[in-house]
C-alpha cells in the first residue's frame, strides 16, 4: 500500500502528485539566495561576497589552469604560482594585468584569412580569465613557456596585529 501525504496528515484525501501548479512554482523564481556571509558577527564582507560571486559565475573552464604553492629558496618567500594552458597563443597575444584586487589574464587570437581550411578543429579562441586577489598578494612575473603561462605571485606573510582600544569614562 502507498500513502498520500493526505494519508500521512490523518485527512484521508488524496494529495495531486507532479509539479506544483505554475502559480506556486512562480514564486519560487524570485526567492533571493541567502548570503553565505550574513552572519551578524561578520561586519564588512560584503566586498569579499560580491566577490566570490562575481568569480563563481565568469568561469567557463577555458583555459585549464593550476594553482600550486612553491616552497621558499634561500632569499624567496613561499609564493604560489598560477599556470594557465595556452597552447597557440603568443606572448603578444597574452596580457596579464592587476585590477582593482583582481589578478586578469587575456588571451586575443586572430582568424588567418589567408588560410583555407579542410578541416577545422583548432579555433581562434580569445579568454579572460579572473583570479581575486587577498590583500597585499603581489604578482612577481609572468613566463610564457612551452604552451604554458605561469605567474607568480608572493603570499603576503601574516602579521598579527593587536590594537588596545581605550575606554572613556562619562562619569
Amino acid at each position: 500500500m502507498v500513502l498520500s501525504e493526505g494519508h500521512l496528515r490523518g485527512t484521508g484525501e488524496e494529495v495531486p502528485q507532479g509539479p506544483p501548479p505554475k502559480s506556486l512554482a512562480k514564486g519560487f523564481e524570485t526567492m533571493s539566495r541567502v548570503p553565505s556571509l550574513s552572519s551578524p558577527f561578520l561586519l564588512g564582507f560584503d566586498e569579499i561576497e560580491r566577490a566570490l560571486e562575481r568569480v563563481t559565475k565568469s568561469s567557463d573552464g577555458y583555459p585549464p589552469y593550476n594553482i600550486e604553492r612553491v616552497a621558499p629558496a634561500e632569499c624567496r618567500p613561499e609564493r604560489l604560482r598560477i599556470t594557465l594552458a595556452v597552447a597557440g597563443f603568443t606572448r603578444d597575444q597574452l596580457d596579464v594585468t592587476v585590477e582593482e584586487n583582481q589578478l586578469v589574464i587575456r588571451g586575443r587570437q586572430n582568424d588567418d584569412k589567408t588560410r583555407q581550411y579542410l578541416h577545422r578543429g583548432i579555433a581562434a579562441r580569445q579568454f579572460q580569465r579572473t583570479f581575486v586577489l587577498a590583500d597585499g598578494m603581489e604578482v612577481l612575473g609572468a613566463d610564457l613557456n612551452n604552451g604554458l603561462l605561469a605567474i607568480d605571485l608572493a603570499r603576503p606573510e601574516p602579521g598579527r596585529l593587536v590594537k588596545t582600544i581605550s575606554i572613556t569614562d562619562h562619569d
